[in-house]
């Protein structure tokens, strides 16, 4: 199995409220891409805790695929390209790792 881990912080907005409709669009548009893309086993969304303090990221992305060509087929997929997109708009930062297990 292959698990890719990916996490974002999130650009400011006008408004305080602005971050918050930002990281909930990224959450519903990354749910969604179970629906499309059936080579994913796993897809979890999470937000930092509100509590949290320091240069933690705000949103992280948990996805599990059965083989690498898997997860290439994933990264390649024009629903995801579309999300990731979006996401490359609204993002400050971004790290990720992929890794067998």
């Amino acid at each position: 199995m292959i698990r890719h881990i990916v996490m974002w912080t999130v650009k400011e907005g006008e408004t305080p409220r602005m971050k918050f409709e930002r990281m909930a669009e990224m959450k519903a548009r990354l749910l969604e891409l179970r629906e499309y893309i059936p080579v994913i086993r796993r897809l979890e969304v999470g937000f930092n805790s509100p509590s949290a303090s320091g240069d933690n990221f705000d949103v992280v992305l948990l996805t599990e695929f059965d083989s690498w060509a898997d997860l290439d087929s994933y990264l390649r997929n024009p629903d995801h390209m579309k999300v990731a997109e979006y996401i490359g708009n609204v993002r400050q930062t971004r790290a990720a790792i992929d890794y067998e297990f």
